[in-house]
């Protein structure tokens, strides 16, 4: 006799280190895995795909870019400037949720993509985002767009400042780039393991 979903979903938890109370929360319990990740959350899923067929993105590349940017907060934003190292001053830029989009860039994809209605607390926008902005790095720097690592400093530096080769100069970025490509790959594999599953609308069954 088959073991009911529940009690299939209880063992895909415990076998992954899930916090069973964690339900839906709006930061998933887990953001290293990409099963746990997109458990539950088949509106995340449907737009990541959704951007890597309108864009050519990967999945596993738009997930690494939001890691690294948010941790998958909504309303994430850069921490303040402290002045004498207690007074909060202002934020270091107008970078804002998910993608932590710039505010000009932000209008300027609005502009370009016809998705004049756009928020960047939104997910879907947040991905289609992304991918706009990774496919306009491939037509305007010729990266792949499966490169994690290259298309992560061209996000973070700008297309002026990749062309200036300016992360050279920033080994801390560098390094950060490295690990974005490393949890890039990562995710590819786990994305291997939960997809047919995802794509049925259920967790990954160990029966």
């Amino acid at each position: 006799m088959n073991p009911g979903p529940w009690v299939q979903r209880l063992v895909w938890m415990l076998w992954l280190g899930l916090p069973i109370l964690a339900g839906c929360a709006t930061v998933p319990a887990n953001i290293d895995h990409a099963c746990i990740l997109l458990d539950g959350r088949d509106d995340w899923y449907d737009s990541l795909r959704a951007s890597e067929k309108k864009w050519g993105v990967p999945t596993h590349v738009q997930l690494a870019i939001i890691h690294q940017e948010s941790k998958f907060r909504s309303d994430a934003k850069p921490s303040r400037i402290k002045w004498l190292g207690f007074i909060p001053g202002p934020r270091p830029s107008s970078a804002y949720g998910y993608a932590q989009a710039l505010d000009d860039t932000w209008a300027w994809y609005k502009a370009k993509s016809g998705n004049s209605w756009a928020d960047r607390d939104n997910f879907e926008d947040a991905v289609d985002f992304i991918g706009w902005y990774v496919d306009v790095t491939y037509k305007t720097l010729g990266l792949s767009k499966s490169d994690a690592k290259s298309q992560y400093l061209a996000y973070h530096e700008g297309h002026g400042g990749y062309k200036k080769k300016t992360f050279l100069k920033k080994p801390w970025l560098m390094q950060v780039a490295d690990k974005v490509a490393e949890r890039a790959a990562n995710y590819k594999k786990q994305l291997r393991l939960c997809d047919n599953h995802q794509n049925k609308r259920s967790t990954l069954s160990l029966f």
